[in-house]
């Protein structure tokens, strides 16, 4: 199964790299195939590329339901 996730971009590296925060995780990732990039906007990535800009709003609720997913897991019985 493979899972994109979104992140903000916090930091503009040379050479088309950036860092992006995760739910508070840095990781520096690949931003050529983004256009327009600035410090703030969010973007879907997938190992190590990100892949496309998301709006906020949507970021933010994609990652409240992985949250939530975890917590379920984490609660079930094995």
């Amino acid at each position: 199964m493979c899972l994109a996730i979104p992140a903000e971009v916090t930091k503009i590296l040379p050479d088309d790299m950036a860092v992006v925060s995760i739910d508070g995780v840095s990781k520096e990732i690949s931003v050529a195939l983004i256009e327009d990039l600035a410090v703030g906007d969010y973007v879907i990535i997938h190992v190590g590329y990100a892949l496309t800009k998301i709006d906020p709003e949507e970021a933010m609720h994609t990652l409240e339901l992985l949250r939530e997913l975890s917590g379920a897991r984490q609660e079930s019985p094995q």
